[in-house]
């Protein structure tokens, strides 16, 4: 069982700053699945996991649903962050549908995302 702690979403977790992006998109590895698309590069400075969600304002006009597509990827993330056992990953999730997809949805993508992802980590 995993600690209380272990299922949340800190400040220290998030990916910000554009040296740390561009770096992120210029040296990262890409893939995809049905709605996502994602980035993630290994060995950061920093021992965390940290994630960006984006949610493109051509597909999605309304504010309201590029926010609710970016908490459910974001939830989705901090329930099954466990699952990713290296650290210092960077990852970008870029939602690339046309449609709003629900959580369950969400939620299966982002485990096969870490679960390749990890796989990967385990290969190098």
């Amino acid at each position: 069982m995993p600690s209380p702690q272990a299922h949340t979403l800190p400040k220290e977790e998030r990916l910000c700053g554009k040296t740390n992006v561009a770096a992120l998109l210029s040296d990262g590895k890409w893939g995809a699945t049905a709605h996502l698309r994602y980035c993630w590069a290994a060995g950061r400075e920093s021992g965390l996991n940290r994630i960006m969600v984006a949610v493109p304002k051509r597909t999605f006009k309304r504010a309201v649903k590029r926010n609710l597509l970016k908490r459910r990827i974001r939830e989705a993330y901090r329930l099954q962050k466990e699952l990713l056992t290296g650290s210092g990953v960077d990852i970008l999730f870029s939602y690339s549908h046309s449609e709003i997809a629900d959580f369950q949805t969400l939620y299966a993508e982002v485990a096969d995302i870490l679960g390749r992802i990890d796989a990967k980590l385990a290969a190098q």
